[in-house]
């Protein structure tokens, strides 16, 4: 039995600084890693962070032990902040900054996947169980998973999918009549090519596509955050999968002799190296294949994550080799290979998919569409968000005869907006001491702006001095002085309004109805 006073279960960003912070607080913390490696996406492929992207001064915002990651990261290069980086580099930084501060680590412990894995006494967590038949007790629970696996097996209230528009008052939820991100030009999806009878080529989904912005159980699709390079010293080939077929790729086929372009990669980080997306019509996100990762179990997962990287492997060796590669395209990629000196425990392939959204949990209090609108504005403040609601096309489907992608949304019309204390906390009659920074109450649209990398450091820190307080003052954590934290979170570095001058330039004061922390 190991027992401390706060335990930290998933080493995501945001369990990397909720376990540094919990610890520089003066209290005893252990951080439960599922796998081998601490920081998710900003060591998994994630090394192009969206900051100061895409119009938006979002630096402005993150404080606290999120800016002093990317200020380590810099100084690796010897610049002052980078959110452009190698990820060994960011592991590098990342295993330094826990010896430094002294953290306990226990990786590749998983929770046991059933009920009594969590043991609770009334609406508390006492303590958790491994699959290794290790237990961890602790006074407070900080569930950093993106999947919010400690969450579910604690009876928390969750949701996955998409909820429909009409049960937030939203706009951009559910089904979509998707034209960002769509196919360029069309392609006949039938195994015959006009014969609807013939079945379907691979990648296509056979359902129907819905009633647009009605609720459904799919989620925006997953990818790769591949470095690719082109520095023969440093190059893994692309290899031809053992399981490749190339009837598996026909959609790639039938897109450029329609007259597509195909993706290739771009260089965004030091030393040459990509962090290879996928945000095209026609890419490397396998739409309508991991539907079932939020709420599945380990070797549902292990499945999705094998699919992905059998097609993706094999879709390099098609770009490469196939016959219906345009000669200069196949030139192209032929230039490229994984980078021998990232991920080297795992081939040069990320051990992770890029998990965009899991589980989110429903508590008294959900971030959705008018938050990001500046619609209603939280005065329980933990953070800013600083990114417009953001998902992927969910499927790929068929529509009047041809592929069509269906699910993407990606809205110009946001300003940041504070993240609310309440979005951390379950309801009162389900948990009393647990916080959940990752898997954040929010609606699938909500999610969409809270889901960087940047906002889960944040969210995990100030999830630990939340914890912190609730132990000084033996409180629920429902029941913690706000003000109080407030105070601890200002005092760590953290950012917890619009900056005024951007505030006035966007019109938030103008455009809000503020809304009142609730009496505790």
């Amino acid at each position: 039995m190991i027992e401390r006073n706060i335990c930290v279960y998933g080493a995501s960003p945001a369990g990397l600084t909720a376990a540094l912070q919990a610890k520089a607080a003066g209290k005893s913390v252990t951080l439960i890693a599922q796998g081998q490696h601490i920081g998710g996406m900003l060591v998994e492929g994630l090394g192009s962070q969206d900051i100061n992207n895409n119009g938006t001064q979002n630096q402005l915002v993150i404080g606290g032990l999120s800016r002093e990651f990317y200020q380590r990261v810099g100084a690796k290069y010897g610049e002052a902040f980078t959110s452009k980086f190698e990820c060994h580099v960011a592991e590098e930084v990342i295993e330094e900054w826990i010896a430094e501060a002294g953290i306990e680590v226990f990786r590749n412990e998983r929770l046991a996947e059933r009920d009594s894995a969590v043991l609770k006494e009334g609406s508390c967590i006492r303590e958790i169980e491994m699959e290794s038949g290790n237990r961890f007790r602790a006074t407070v629970f900080i569930d950093a998973t993106i999947e919010g696996d400690l969450m579910k097996w604690a009876g928390i209230s969750f949701t996955t999918g998409r909820e429909g528009n009409a049960t937030y008052g939203e706009s951009l939820n559910g089904i979509r009549e998707s034209s960002y991100r769509q196919f360029e030009v069309d392609v006949d999806p039938y195994t015959i090519p006009g014969n609807s009878s013939s079945g379907l080529i691979a990648t296509v989904q056979d359902e129907p596509k819905g009633k647009p912005g009605d609720g459904d159980n799919n989620i925006m699709g997953f990818c790769f955050r591949q470095c690719l390079t082109q520095d023969p010293a440093n190059q893994l080939p692309f290899r031809k999968p053992v399981n490749y077929d190339p009837a598996n790729y026909e959609i790639y086929r039938r897109y450029l002799a329609a007259g597509g372009r195909l993706f290739t990669p771009v260089i965004k980080l030091p030393k040459g190296k990509t962090d290879l997306g996928s945000w095209h019509d026609l890419s490397g996100n396998l739409y309508g294949y991991n539907h079932g990762w939020p709420d599945g179990s380990y070797a549902e997962r292990q499945a999705i994550y094998d699919d992905h990287k059998d097609f993706i492997e094999g879709l390099y060796w098609f770009l490469c080799h196939d016959p219906a590669v345009p000669s200069e395209l196949q030139a192209e990629w032929s230039t490229w290979g994984l980078a021998a000196d990232e991920f080297i425990d795992n081939q040069g392939w990320p051990r992770s998919l890029y998990i965009r959204t899991g589980r989110r949990m429903i508590s008294d209090y959900v971030i959705t569409e008018a938050h990001t609108k500046g619609k209603v504005v939280a005065e329980d403040a933990i953070g800013v968000a600083w990114w417009p609601p953001d998902a992927h096309h969910a499927r790929r489907i068929v529509e009047n005869g041809v592929v069509r992608n269906e699910g993407f949304f990606f809205e110009h019309d946001y300003v940041p907006f504070p993240i609310s204390y309440r979005a951390m906390i379950p309801k009162r009659s389900q948990c009393t001491n647990l916080l959940v920074p990752a898997a954040l109450s929010s609606s699938y649209v909500g999610y969409g702006s809270v889901r960087l990398e940047w906002t889960q450091m944040v969210c995990g820190q100030s999830a630990a001095l939340a914890a912190v307080e609730a132990l000084k003052t033996r409180a629920d954590v429902q029941s913690i002085d706000y003000a109080k934290l407030r105070n601890r979170l200002l005092d760590a570095g953290q950012i917890l309004e619009v900056p005024a001058t951007t505030g006035a330039k966007l019109g938030i004061q103008d455009a809000s109805v503020k809304e009142p922390v609730p009496e505790t």
